[in-house]
């Protein structure tokens, strides 16, 4: 069996980022950028004033106490002064407006006070202030974002202030997904003797989008009969970057997600992975489609503890790099233990964990299969192989079930 270290790095050596295209900003959030965005434009293009108040030149108002200046019009943002101002004047301004010839400094609105067209204003006041000069955000050339930049509301603003419309960005990739299992029926069935519901098509789905995936269609279950399960992984394989197979992977007379994978033309990479949950783990990868690569095939066991897991160890990390993120593991936090846990296993193991005022708390879990348990967790205490009791206060790694944690 591989390591877990290992099997990531087989996975990333089959992941390269999607081509980049051409997309709106709008649809451009989440995505990496392929580009340098380049100011067009000085920003602000004008001194401005970054305060209600009166336009004055600072050297008509050295001196401590009030000040006496004429009045000479009102400049309201958008809207260009007519005027320069001269030595004993000022114009009333407001926030984001351009400053008049002549101006350097603005005072706020509520240290004034008016006197028919004049306003009495307190000095001293020193040239600058309540004013952000032309170009101090940014100047025409200048570069705002590189290559690589995530692309969040905020750089997204900065691309719209440079005049853009659309951006290169690297698409998400699309995850198609297939839950295999004569024992499954769609979840809003009321299960018959010997069923289960499929929740794990649904978790999968879920967990895929929060990662920054697009999933293809509604997921599939299929029953373990070879042809089915052959047609169904045939149309998935022709319609998303990345596969997903839930359940069929084990060593049973009825696990034919492998073999039938490999019919279909599916490259073997790895078989099991020294981890619990989640041991019967396979990745393979699809052959190649003119100048499209091959897909990425996860073939996850199907309880669906082991399956959540899988996806935060190994299927993650695929999505990250296909999406341009730099290539890398989970980099996992420790917290230190608020009780003690006695460990017994011969596999790194994930258990179910919740996070008490920075303390982690290992949960009574009853297995792979106990998802109540997981729903209640905030993630997973990281316990290596071996048999020995951990005392509380020691660090432990945690691996959220979240996908931007506060808990790194």
């Amino acid at each position: 069996m591989l390591s877990i270290d290992e099997a990531i790095e087989a996975i990333l050596d089959h992941c390269q980022p999607r081509p980049a295209w051409s997309t709106h900003l709008i649809n451009a959030q989440g995505l990496i950028l392929d580009e340098e965005i380049v100011a067009d434009i000085d920003l602000p293009p004008f001194d401005k004033a970054t305060m209600d108040g009166y336009a004055v030149r600072s050297s008509d108002l050295e001196e401590a106490g009030d000040h006496r200046l004429q009045v000479m019009e009102e400049i309201t943002a958008g809207r260009m002064p007519s005027r320069p101002i001269e030595p004993g004047e000022s114009s009333r301004i407001m926030t984001g407006a351009p400053l008049p010839s002549g101006a350097d400094a603005v005072v706020m609105v509520e240290k004034s006070r008016l006197d028919g067209s004049f306003v009495i204003l307190p000095g001293p006041v020193v040239p600058g202030q309540n004013r952000m000069v032309r170009g101090r955000e940014m100047e025409a050339g200048d570069l705002l974002l590189g290559r690589g930049t995530y692309l969040d509301a905020t750089s997204l603003g900065l691309i719209a202030s440079a005049g853009r419309e659309k951006v290169l960005a690297i698409p998400k990739p699309s995850v198609a997904i297939v839950t295999t299992g004569d024992e499954l029926v769609p979840f809003q069935q009321q299960p018959q003797s010997g069923q289960i519901r499929d929740t794990n098509g649904l978790m999968l789905g879920l967990l895929a989008v929060d990662r920054g995936a697009s999933v293809i269609g509604d997921w599939a279950s299929v029953r373990d009969d070879e042809e089915p399960l052959e047609m169904t992984l045939r149309c998935a394989l022709s319609s998303a970057e990345v596969l997903l197979v839930s359940g069929g992977v084990s060593a049973g007379t009825r696990d034919l997600v492998p073999s039938t994978l490999i019919k279909l033309g599916v490259e073997p990479v790895f078989h099991k992975v020294n981890v619990k949950p989640g041991k019967p783990i396979w990745f393979g990868v699809g052959p190649s489609r003119g100048e499209r690569p091959g897909v990425l095939v996860f073939g996850l066991p199907g309880n669906p503890v082991s399956g959540v897991v899988g996806f935060l160890l190994f299927v993650r990390p695929a999505l990250e790099a296909l999406a341009g993120h730099s290539p890398k593991r989970t980099q996992l936090a420790s917290f230190p233990l608020g009780q003690p846990y006695n460990h017994r296993g011969d596999r790194p193991t994930y258990h179910p964990a919740r996070l008490d005022q920075g303390k982690l708390i290992p949960l009574d879990w009853a297995g792979s299969a106990d998802l109540r348990t997981v729903a209640l967790a905030d993630g997973f205490a990281a316990f290596p192989a071996g048999d020995r009791p951990f005392a509380p206060g020691e660090f432990v790694p945690f691996l959220p079930k979240f996908p931007s944690t506060q808990y790194a």
